[in-house]
């Protein structure tokens, strides 16, 4: 084995920038310490960089000259041979770790390059405990304890390894000589009469006096240049009293080791040999800063103020260090010269010789010397100086030939990754200076209650914020890119404006570890990436272990505008760090007013706690009279396992048995006991990650695998237990990990039975991947329970389980009333009652909670983080400058600061708490747009081609879909009752009326597009009803109507599927509402109401056939549909950039990844699109692929247009054609359906991807790629080209072979994909496709052609040939 992998071997181990550096070892940049028990590999070069380590091995590889040691309780070590070199490590290892030392182990440049004999079982030698008996604390001197210890470790290793290692080896002992030599340095010494030390410091005494005693001269020969050696000056002190001269011979660079021989043979005393070498610099390149940190510091350099980052290895000289003590230094001399600087300004302007031209210069400059303008004047004050004609004058001109003209912000960095502040030393003195110096401070740990906190917390950076509060003169903000972007900005520019010390503390977690790093604690599979490092950010601020705020103590700054809280609620945690008076005591009241929802939801929840008790006590009274008992423990993530559970249970006791339910995990901490208390048990798990228990069945999994066979045996001798195991068979694509399916159910099983505890049941699989999922295996399992309990007899009439909630909540909601107005008055919780988040949807608003934070705060003992999410009722997707404005503030006033543009052509909001609900909703009102039937089973949103270059063609079909949208919409007033204030207007007189929908609305949603050729951007099959314009003389002369159309599938159910539209005929544009109409009352009639997967219209026409579906519409309407007529589409994408339509008018197509309209730090589209709306004067067109038109723009406005577009990057549309033809889905973290991620990680995605692409030569090809967080569709992914759609955290199918024209379904290729698999897959793919297509050949119509999917002809053949078939 190779050295360097040999040590890297060993244990914790860390390299600076060194050549060859072992793939075991991590990095460790200069100027950093190093981590506790770890070993560095580091050169002469690098070692000065080292902050002396309190215990650690430090190996200095190609050591010519021993280091000085820091401190008298360190060590050095000397090897000159590899295998040497391994066996020192070892012994350097143990001496460190039992001694709490340092170790500086010297490794001889002719020592790197060989292999090594390692030891089996390294780490076991290094931990257990030694053969030989180390020095115990009697020992008074360090130097005799390290010696000692280093006896006892040697002969430790001499048995483990059969190879002696001594302190020092003597060549030719015993004999009298006339001259020994004393070999420090890690040259092999061609000289007789040797002794090569190796335990250089501190020196084995004894052992070596009784070595020296029979020579009559000395002679160490040791590297360096100074006067005296250090080794000859031990030697000295060692040979006390011994009758022995001692000399010195320096080799001051390794080229003059030769030249000991003749230097031994004279009788100088003092020699020295050859030239001293200069020490080579610390390059400051050498210094990496991790990536994730450029996220803080590239807003820095965003800034209009000029800054300098004063330790950035960037603007470092070779051998400067990053210590941010170092950088204090820097910057009080920087202040300090730019004062004198001003100082001599102001003398010159007061001396009497000073020329006029002068005087009105440095005046000009004086008055704007702190400001943007002030370098160009000090450019004007340079050319009236000239060389300067005073003293004072040639000081101005010196400073400020220095750069200090200008005033710069000064930054300095405090990074663990590569600007570590030791004992905060730094930060101390530049807060305690008094001086205008920002200080930016990175805390990379997760939270505390993270699931992926580490076993070893290190210091708390937040906790400076205390420290530095209590100065009273210092800016300090608390700030986190990835929870509020805007709130980062504002920090840094107040920092910058702020004339004294500013304290900027930034929350990056794990910021010091590269993307795919891992992260969390031991056996974590999680790894570092912007996702992961967004969630953690959202846990510690939503917990409040990170709070969001600023203190700002300017002069001029109202006392209640001083602390800014920027976090969107303050939890207990946040309470707390508020109210420590002694460091914020001018911040906060000595009683703190408090709500009383928070005393009096605790005497609420006391009660119903009782009440619970009561209940189940008397269930247990009655279930106890007689049948047999069972207990059934349950593990469950996503909930699955939790539901059958106490549908089990529910069941059981209708047969007479005795049924209780736990928490598996609730019996980890007894389990016998647990076990013995019921002679029956049933484990229902389900399957986590790679095979893993679920987290409230872990512990339990743990704990089982400790209990002894013997000590159990007896006591469970009368229990009898089951397993029924949930999975997915086709979760894992490759067959290896096909072990994973059902692990925790099996490994139960198999656990159980080796404890030989009695089988109540044979074990269970449910598979979701069988026909009927789960149930296929339920069932049978089920029965076999009843038979072994003895109740499979019984006869019981179970209630029909309950398939229609949704049509009794619709029923008894009187026309979507509900209680929703008391549920809106509930200030004990963040939620609504589940009827009512039914109803809520027809008002056009989701209730949802934030689900990268849900487990953290069940973890808290919280409820989840509820919000709404609210959605605009905009048909066509038209809306005004003002409207464009009144959207941008509600997501600032309401909601979560941004707001997504749809694929329904609308707006949507997010993180709209309960008690912004009806505001935002009245809001939305005044600017004269609503949200009622934007959700729920009624018709929705109407989209509509957008064709601003065809103008008429397009205002008719506009207003067209607002006709639908208008006739459509639903009658009652208990949208305006509740949500705008309005009387009830039949007051119980009379009911309300619902003259369409009737009071049960629809069976499911409805959707309908309006799609003008050749652009069928809105994808108008995918919809329950399209309808295709047809255009004769530039006008609309009717339209064909396909229906069937819908996107939703259920993962593994066959039985559902995506349909599109099919074409049944032409209608003339006044029949056009009617058909829509009779269309949607046919389904109201016909649609299926018991199971809401197969409800939508699409099931309903292949239920009853299309000619029939279709003869059924033309009853409805009295009247048939005319044949249809010829139509052509070319495209479902947008078309971005300027066009001219013909009324003269402009329009520009902007690209908005995936219609999320935020600042962030890769675009500006809130800022920049709120400065456009603010100048525009025509319209705003939202298009179906998440994208918007900037409409209707006067030539007199034109060019004032294209330079707001430009200053803000709007105007930017040369991305790739895959990135402009790519939308996706919300997903995580609001949504309540998402199993993956969409909108967050596509992008990164396609950042992967168009590499491929442009590796390919098809970097400008539209390929429609689209993502789906779950299997509802809303990016409709199924009519893609290439599709992901979301099946579990990192894991998607993949579908491909769907039509550029959105005129064909894809076809499911993969079940399940991560994402080395896709780039894997489709980096094949597209080189095929670039190689192999016609000229024009799309993508999705290749992979048809080129076999590689078969072609989906209906909705009903979408399983058929596929991967899942």
């Amino acid at each position: 084995m190779a050295l360097f992998d040999a040590l890297a071997s060993l244990g914790p181990t860390y390299h600076h920038p060194i050549a060859s550096a072992p793939v075991a070892s991590t990095s460790l940049n200069p100027y950093l310490p190093l981590p506790a028990d770890g070993a560095l590999l580091t050169t002469s070069t690098y070692l000065p960089s080292l902050p002396a380590p309190t215990a650690g091995v430090v190996h200095i590889l190609g050591a010519t000259a021993l280091a000085r040691l820091p401190a008298p309780t360190s060590a050095a070590l000397i090897s000159r041979t590899s295998q040497e070199a391994y066996d020192h490590a070892l012994l350097s290892l143990r001496l460190a770790r039992d001694l709490s030392i340092a170790v500086y182990h010297h490794v001889a440049p002719a020592a790197l390059s060989g292999d090594v004999s390692p030891l089996e079982n390294a780490q076991q030698w290094l931990t257990a405990p030694l053969g030989t008996p180390m020095p115990n604390g009697d020992v008074p001197d360090w130097d005799d304890k390290i010696a000692r210890a280093f006896d006892s470790v040697s002969l430790s290793l001499l048995k483990a390894t059969r190879r002696v290692q001594r302190a020092f080896t003597h060549h030719t002992p015993g004999a009298a000589v006339e001259t020994l030599v004393l070999n420090f340095t890690t040259s092999d010494l061609a000289s007789e009469n040797t002794i090569d030390i190796a335990l250089a410091a501190p020196l084995p005494r004894e052992k070596l006096r009784a070595s020296i005693k029979f020579a009559n001269r000395l002679a160490v020969v040791e590297a360096g240049s100074a006067k005296f050696g250090t080794a000859w000056a031990s030697i000295v002190d060692v040979a006390e009293d011994l009758d022995v001269a001692v000399r010195s011979i320096l080799v001051a660079s390794p080229a003059a080791i030769g030249e000991v021989a003749g230097a031994l043979a004279s009788d100088v005393p003092i020699v020295r040999l050859g030239e001293a070498e200069a020490a080579d610099p610390i390059p400051s390149t050498s210094i990496a800063i991790p990536a994730p940190e450029s996220s803080y510091t590239d807003l820095l350099a965003s800034g209009p103020t000029p800054l300098e980052i004063l330790n950035s290895p960037a603007s470092l000289a070779a051998s400067e260090s990053t210590s941010p003590l170092y950088a204090f230094g820097k910057a009080a001399a920087i202040r300090t010269e730019r004062e004198k600087l001003v100082d001599a300004a102001k003398r010159v302007l007061k001396a009497a010789s000073t020329k006029p031209e002068v005087h009105a210069a440095l005046g000009d400059w004086l008055l704007v010397k702190d400001e943007a303008g002030s370098a160009a004047a000090g450019a004007k004050a340079v050319a009236a100086l000239g060389a300067g004609s005073s003293e004072d004058e040639r000081t101005v001109v010196a400073l400020g030939a220095k750069g200090h003209w200008e005033k710069k912000a000064l930054w300095i960095v405090v990074s663990n990754a590569w600007a570590a502040d030791l004992a905060s030393s730094g930060l101390h003195h530049s807060l305690a200076s008094g001086l205008d110096i920002n200080l930016l401070v990175y805390e990379t740990q997760a939270s505390p209650f993270s699931p992926l906190a580490e076993d070893r917390p290190r210091e708390r950076k937040k906790d400076l914020a205390l420290y530095a509060l209590n100065m009273g003169d210092v800016y300090v903000a608390s700030v986190a890119v990835y929870a509020d972007y805007a709130g980062v900005i504002n920090a840094m520019r107040e920092a910058e404006a702020y004339a004294g010390p500013a304290l900027v503390l930034a929350y990056l977690p794990w910021g010091e570890r590269a993307d795919g790093a891992k992260v969390g604690p031991a056996g974590s599979a999680e790894r570092a990436g912007p996702l992961e490092r967004l969630r953690e950010t959202k846990r510690a601020v939503a917990g409040g272990w990170w709070p969001l705020f600023r203190w700002n103590p300017a002069p001029g700054v109202a006392d209640d505008k001083r602390f800014t809280l920027d976090a969107s609620h303050i939890k207990d945690a946040l309470a707390a760090f508020l109210d420590r008076q002694n460091h914020l005591s001018q911040l906060t009241r000595a009683t703190p007013a408090l709500d009383k929802s928070v005393t009096g939801s605790a005497g609420l929840d006391l009660a119903a706690a009782r009440k619970q008790k009561a209940r189940e006590a008397y269930d247990r009274l009655v279930n106890s009279l007689d049948g047999p008992g069972l207990l059934v423990l349950f593990a469950s993530d996503g909930g699955n396992a939790e539901k059958v559970a106490k549908r089990l249970v529910g069941r059981a006791k209708m047969r007479g048995v005795a049924a209780t339910i736990r928490v598996l995990d609730e019996a980890a901490t007894d389990i016998v006991g647990t076990l013995k208390a019921e002679k029956n048990v049933l484990v229902i798990t389900s399957t986590a990650g790679q095979g893993e228990a679920p987290q409230n069945g872990r512990n339990f999994v743990k704990a089982l695998a400790k209990v002894d066979v013997a000590a159990v045996k007896a006591e469970l001798a009368e229990t009898r237990i089951a397993v029924f195991g949930m999975g997915d068979s086709k979760y894992w694509p490759r067959k290896e990990d096909y072990i994973y399916y059902n692990k925790p159910g099996k490994d139960l099983a198999a656990r159980f039975a080796a404890l030989e505890v009695a089988e109540l049941a044979p074990l269970g699989l449910g598979d979701d991947s069988d026909p009927d999922g789960y149930q296929t295996g339920y069932k049978p399992f089920e029965a076999a329970l009843w038979r072994a309990l003895g109740v499979d007899s019984v006869d019981v009439v179970e209630a029909q389980e309950e398939t229609v909630a949704n049509e009794h909540i619709k029923i008894a909601s009187n026309y979507l009333r509900g209680t929703i107005l008391e549920g809106l008055e509930d200030k004990m919780t963040g939620a609504i009652g589940a009827s009512d988040a039914q109803l809520t949807k027809f008002h056009g608003t989701y209730m949802q909670d934030d689900r990268d934070i849900r487990e953290s705060l069940k973890a808290q003992g919280l409820e989840p983080a509820y919000s709404f999410m609210i959605r605009v009722r905009m048909p066509g997707g038209v809306c005004t400058p003002e409207q464009w404005l009144h959207m941008d503030r509600i997501a600032d006033e309401h909601g979560n600061g941004t707001f997504k543009m749809t694929t329904r052509q609308t707006f949507q909001f997010h993180g709209v708490i309960k008690s912004h609900l009806k505001p935002a909703m009245q809001a939305i009102n005044r600017s004269l747009l609503d949200t009622i039937a934007a959700c729920g089973d009624v018709n929705r949103n109407v989209l509509c081609s957008v064709n601003p270059t065809i103008s008429t063609v397009h205002k008719d079909a506009y207003d067209f879909s607002k006709a639908i949208s208008e006739r459509l919409l639903p009658a009652t007033t208990a949208y305006h009752e509740i949500w705008l204030d309005k009387k009830p207007v039949f007051a119980n007189a009379v009911s309300d009326l619902e003259p369409l929908y009737g009071p049960v609305y629809l069976p499911r949603k409805f959707k309908i597009a309006v799609a003008v050729p050749p652009d069928n951007s809105v994808d108008v099959f995918t919809n329950d009803v399209g309808f295709i314009a047809i255009v004769e003389g530039g006008k609309i002369v009717g339209y064909n109507v396909s229906v069937g159309g819908g996107m939703g599938v259920t993962h593994s159910n066959k039985k559902t599927y995506p349909r599109l539209g099919d074409v049944i005929g032409f209608v003339t544009p006044e029949d056009g509402t009617l058909a829509a109409e009779k269309i949607m009352l046919v389904q109201r009639d016909n649609g299926n109401r018991a199971d809401r997967k197969n409800a939508r219209l699409k099931y309903t026409i292949d239920r009853m056939t299309l000619p029939v579906f279709k003869a059924e519409v033309e009853k409805y309407m009295g009247k048939a549909f005319e044949p249809a007529r010829p139509y052509a589409f070319d495209s479902n994408l947008d078309h971005f950039g300027w066009s001219t339509g013909d009324d003269g008018k402009h329009h520009f197509t902007l690209f908005i990844e995936n219609g999320r309209v935020e600042d962030s730090a890769r675009h500006q589209f809130k800022t920049g699109l709120q400065e456009v709306a603010r100048a525009h004067t025509g319209t705003f067109r939202l298009t179906a692929n998440q994208h918007v038109v900037l409409s209707d723009v006067d030539d007199s406005k034109l060019d004032e247009m294209k330079r707001l577009l430009a200053k803000h990057g709007l105007d930017n549309v040369a991305h790739s054609g895959l990135r402009l033809a790519s939308s996706a889905c919300v997903a995580f973290p609001t949504c309540g359906l998402a199993m993956a991620e969409s909108e967050r990680y596509l992008p990164v995605l396609i950042d992967k991807i168009e590499k491929i692409c442009e590796d390919a030569g098809v970097g400008h090809d539209a390929l429609v790629l689209r993502m789906s967080g779950c299997p509802n569709g809303c990016s409709r992914p199924w009519a893609a080209e290439v599709a992901f759609v979301g099946k579990a955290p990192g894991s998607y199918m993949m579908l491909l072979g769907g039509s550029y024209k959105g005129e064909r379904l894809n076809k499911p290729f993969r079940e399940s994909v991560t994402e080395p698999e896709i780039l894997d897959i489709l980096g094949t793919l597209i080189r095929r496709w670039a190689k192999e297509r016609d000229d024009g050949e799309r993508f999705g119509d290749w992979t048809v052609r080129a076999g590689i999917v078969k072609p989906t002809v209906s909705g009903k053949t979408f399983w058929d040939d596929s991967c899942v078939a």
